[in-house]
């Protein structure tokens, strides 16, 4: 049972112990310091919570021909500040109109491509309050199972990054100048998307 003869008063950090019945500080407790360092060390997270609120925002973008990993492009997007890692992930399929496709080629014209990429991404930052942003592609011959692109965006709530990431792979898609040959068992075709703007022209 709490003894109502003591009163604990803790203020930035200091600890002491008042007596009510003789109006008398008492001698320090064991393991109780009565200097204002007492618990700096468990108010130091709040300054490192404080560095963290100043968090930059990052836009990763890499179009690469090395195999791409969920797990650490995830990674690249995880804030203290945020709830919700979206992800978007496209992988080849073995098939295609009845065709066994045995891998993607896939090429893209890379000045413009990072540059449509990036307005993407600012375009996201207008739309949706998103802290980070990385969107890998991955270029040359990608096996059947194997991850093409991913795109993963962190949010403070699970809202803003799904619609993100969803508006960011069909613009992806209908803007970047990204083609690619799927490879078959006996034949093969260069392919861009339906939804890319240039194929209305043709």
């Amino acid at each position: 049972m709490k003894n109502p003869g003591i009163q604990w008063c803790v203020n930035n950090c200091a600890v002491s112990v008042v007596e009510r019945r003789s109006n008398q500080i008492m001698p320090p407790m064991p393991g109780i310091k009565k200097k204002r360092h007492f618990l700096s060390e468990e108010c130091e997270p709040l300054r490192g919570d404080m560095d963290e609120v100043e968090e930059k925002s990052k836009d990763i973008i890499n179009f690469t021909a090395e195999k791409l990993s969920v797990d650490e492009i995830s990674k690249l997007v995880i804030s203290p500040l945020c709830g919700a890692i979206s992800l978007f992930v496209g992988t080849t399929r073995n098939n295609f109109e009845g065709k066994k496709v045995i891998s993607l080629e896939y090429e893209a014209y890379l000045p413009m491509a990072e540059n449509e990429v990036r307005k993407i991404c600012g375009d996201i930052r207008q739309k949706w309050p998103v802290k980070h942003i990385a969107v890998f592609h991955r270029l040359g011959l990608v096996p059947v199972s194997e991850a093409s692109i991913i795109i993963a965006i962190s949010s403070a709530h699970r809202a803003a990054s799904l619609e993100a990431v969803s508006y960011a792979i069909d613009t992806l898609k209908a803007k970047v100048p990204i083609w690619k040959k799927e490879i078959y068992e006996e034949s093969s075709s260069w392919k861009r998307n339906k939804e890319c703007f240039w194929a209305s022209n043709n």
